[in-house]
């Protein structure tokens, strides 16, 4: 069943909650090529674990034809369908983006069409599904993809998605890869309210990504910590406000759809930043999606096959 037209947004965006992203799975070029293949119990763990939704990174570029129609593989879109049937079946909310189109940053008119037609065919497929499933748009738009662009495209693919899904709640990130300095330029449908804003965040990124193997000369960064100093969180205080003061001169809810700390920093220091820019979050009312489940940055450990509960306890306090 469609969702109505009529949904809250701000009321949508507390339905998303407390979440986080199964990431290197779906947005491999192949599902299993970066270590992750989905499996039932994912779902299940993380519902019990007290998350009230995911967020599934998808490549589509992957598995869609590179001419016109543009047409998507039906066994990866069964795959994709399978995925968000375990998480409603464990009433966890879902949302899908389209994630590492990197053709398009590098030739966003070359690349539209096909943008658009897969828009077209995921909004056609998934019309029917309750309100419990968001669309989000484009996961970091960067390098030739320009903010300016950016705002063109979003609004054509909003139009056309609109046409199938008038109800559906949409997730739109910022260019620049989704940061907070995107949101000025960040120009939405007057006439829609039904979009939640979201925006990732990383810093301090010589903390959060030290040792990281694809940021260059970040080794040089290892033994970094984030003590939870005064100062420390001022920043993450600071940055945060500025989200909140474009959301509410826009009316706009607002979602950190990606924040994490790769696993070559200290555990102690990533429990740290983890809760505060957390709860940083919830104290201003937005939902989050913590990047990621079981991977580099990942709050489950998948050689232990348990939680890393100094990480689990920081997203989801006991109290």
């Amino acid at each position: 069943m469609q969702p109505p037209a009529n949904l809250d947004v701000f009321e949508q965006n507390q339905k998303l909650g407390r979440g986080i992203n199964l990431g290197n799975a779906l947005e491999a070029p192949n599902e299993g090529d970066w270590g992750v293949v989905l499996q039932a119990d994912f779902f299940s763990l993380i519902k019990q674990a007290g998350f009230n939704s995911v967020r599934i990174p998808i490549r589509w570029s992957a598995h869609t034809t590179a001419t016109f129609p543009y047409s998507i593989d039906t066994r990866f879109l069964k795959r994709v369908d399978w995925a968000i049937d375990q998480a409603f079946s464990q009433n966890l909310a879902v949302i899908i983006n389209i994630h590492h189109f990197e053709e398009i940053m590098q030739d966003p008119a070359g690349q539209k069409a096909r943008f658009l037609a897969i828009w077209a065919e995921l909004a056609a497929h998934y019309q029917n599904y309750s309100g419990d499933l968001f669309f989000e748009i484009l996961n970091e738009p960067n390098d030739a993809l320009t903010s300016e662009l950016w705002n063109q495209y979003l609004a054509e693919a909003i139009a056309l998605i609109r046409e199938t899904n008038p109800g559906r709640t949409l997730i739109v990130g910022t260019a620049e890869w989704g940061g907070l300095h995107g949101l000025s330029a960040l120009q939405l449908p007057d006439d829609d309210t039904n979009i939640i804003v979201s925006f990732h965040y990383y810093n301090p990124f010589e903390f959060t990504h030290q040792g990281a193997e694809w940021v260059n000369n970040s080794d040089a960064w290892l033994g970094t910590q984030w003590l939870g100093t005064d100062s420390e969180k001022q920043a993450v205080i600071n940055d945060f406000s500025h989200a909140v003061n474009w959301a509410n001169a826009n009316n706009r809810p607002l979602n950190v759809g990606e924040f994490g700390a790769y696993s070559k920093a200290a555990m102690s220091s990533r429990a740290n930043w983890t809760a505060f820019v957390a709860r940083t979050a919830e104290a201003n009312k937005m939902s989050w999606h913590y990047w990621e489940f079981i991977s580099g940055f990942g709050a489950y450990n998948m050689s232990t096959d348990d939680w890393n509960y100094p990480l689990l306890n920081a997203l989801i306090p006991a109290n």
